[in-house]
């Protein structure tokens, strides 16, 4: 099993930025991927769907506060990116390279995962078995991400490192680690 923790940064240029920290851990134990999410902190300065009763696969999550992460495959510009909103709405998009041939991965009819939220934390938790999109074998590079609508409209933008002169969590150098 390969198990890492993260601490996700906000990116430099973001303009008034709330008291909070975004951590979590990544496992991949054969060909199942677990993450989980702990957002801590001014929750109740960030706009937050309500939880959905029918949560469905929804187009532009990243729209407002959304969990992603990105995973591709070692050697090669393939890539997958994973949208979690709060509300429990998903999305996954299967790309041929750095924002190419973006499509809807097909593999996946359904992705759930669990949402705890507390006074003053929120908790995002997925298990998701990676054999419909990738073999076991393969090496897979990750980068993990969020998005933050804080409820005076601002937009932050979270991830492990940022590469560029603006916030892009498609660029392939950001996939820094290694599962």
């Amino acid at each position: 099993m390969n198990n890492q923790s993260f601490s996700l940064q906000p990116f430099p240029a973001t303009g008034q930025l709330l008291k909070i920290k975004i951590a979590g851990n990544i496992a991949r134990n054969v060909n199942k991927l677990t993450i989980q999410y702990t957002l801590f902190g001014d929750i109740e300065k960030i706009a937050l769907a309500s939880p959905s009763a029918t949560p469905s696969r929804k187009h532009e999550l990243w729209q407002e506060t959304c969990f992603e992460f990105f995973l591709g495959i070692k050697n090669s510009q393939r890539y997958w990116e994973f949208n979690l909103s709060p509300a429990g709405d998903w999305n996954v998009y299967r790309f041929d390279g750095y924002r190419q041939g973006m499509q809807e991965e097909a593999a996946f009819s359904t992705l759930p995962f669990i949402i705890q939220q507390q006074a003053d934390s929120l908790e995002l938790t997925l298990d998701v078995d990676l054999d419909k999109i990738i073999l076991q074998e393969q090496a897979l590079e990750v980068a993990i991400t969020t998005v933050i609508k804080q409820t005076d409209v601002e937009v932050t933008y979270w991830a492990l490192n940022h590469r560029g002169a603006e916030a892009d969590f498609h660029r392939r150098d950001s996939f820094i680690l290694e599962l």
